[in-house]
């Protein structure tokens, strides 16, 4: 039974009459009197009755009528979904990202592509760069943003960079202002509020504090995000961010550089070397490299591969 024979038969069990049905469905009468026939004949029953020329529906015409309207109209929406997706009115994307990234990097991509494609579905996972990487080879995500270099033992993942990021200390505005760039030593007698652990800044802050010779002080710790932008709002400390969540943190809180060398990170889009990402994914990633400034040139790479060439932030990823 073939899907044009069905058609053929709706088209004649509607019209009543086998030129008219032919003329509907664009092919000669001979042609769609053939297929039917054909039709009858794999099935084993006259389907029409051919009376003096009047066409009618036999018993088993009548059984296979709705039975070959449904089999039509599902595949008109399996047409229509696939070609839904192909022109990106619906899908998903799974991307993850670690939260700083959500905090500064994400909502202008993210608005720019949902304005864009509002029929896909966007998942955010927030995790650190390792968690990220593990997600991305166990198949639970499409995309993620993560810090180079890629931890030890990683899979293979194709990696595109977007971007290198100064790392700042912001503190609270109405804390007295420090007279100049702050040197990794000069927060030894700073109290800290730090990021809960597996945040990947929290690793760089304390690897860099150890490379200066000392353990760092905090006064809280354990948190996200917006808390730890919050604490230090509030006079608890000072911490280590991203350039670009400092930018958005507000007029309360005052954001100093580190003195050069500084700490940097290097931020790419990775994806598995070994599956093609799906296309509304891809969209999204044409945007994000839009929207960096990156050519798009990329490169495979597996454990301990492709790493930033920053400063010290370039080290352990940074969250």
């Amino acid at each position: 039974m073939q899907f044009q024979q069905l058609l053929y038969f709706v088209a004649v069990a509607e019209t009543r009459h086998f030129t008219r049905a032919a003329e509907r469905v664009h092919v000669s009468q001979p042609s769609l009197s053939q297929q039917v026939r054909a039709l009858e004949q794999e099935l084993g029953a006259e389907l029409f009755s051919r009376a003096r020329g009047n066409i009618g529906l036999t018993e088993a015409g009548e059984a296979l009528l709705p039975l070959a309207r449904r089999i039509l109209a599902d595949a008109d929406t399996a047409r229509h979904e696939v070609q839904e997706l192909v022109r990106l009115r619906r899908g998903r994307v799974r991307l993850g990202a670690t939260p700083s990234l959500c905090t500064g990097l994400l909502p202008d991509v993210l608005r720019t592509f949902h304005d864009r494609h509002p029929g896909i579905r966007l998942l955010i996972d927030e995790g650190g760069s390792h968690d990220l990487v593990r997600r991305l080879a166990r198949g639970a995500l499409d995309l993620a943003l993560i810090v180079l270099p890629l931890p030890p033992a990683s899979p293979a993942l194709t990696t595109v960079e977007l971007l290198r990021e100064d790392l700042v200390v912001v503190s609270s505005a109405a804390a007295p202002a420090p007279p100049g760039p702050v040197r990794i030593a000069d927060l030894r007698d700073v109290p800290l509020v730090m990021f809960r652990h597996g945040y990947d800044l929290r690793e760089l802050t304390v690897a860099a504090c150890r490379a200066a010779g000392f353990e760092p002080s905090f006064t809280v710790e354990g948190g996200e995000m917006d808390a730890v932008l919050g604490f230090v709002r509030a006079g608890l400390g000072a911490a280590v961010v991203p350039r670009m969540v400092a930018d958005r943190s507000g007029p309360d809180l005052r954001v100093t550089p580190l003195a050069p060398p500084g700490l940097r990170r290097t931020i790419a889009l990775a994806h598995r070397s070994d599956v093609a990402p799906p296309r509304a994914a891809r969209e999204l990633q044409r945007v994000l490299l839009a929207t960096s400034g990156t050519g798009g040139a990329g490169g495979t790479s597996g454990a301990g591969g492709a790493g930033g060439t920053g400063g010290a932030g370039d080290g352990p990823a940074a969250g």
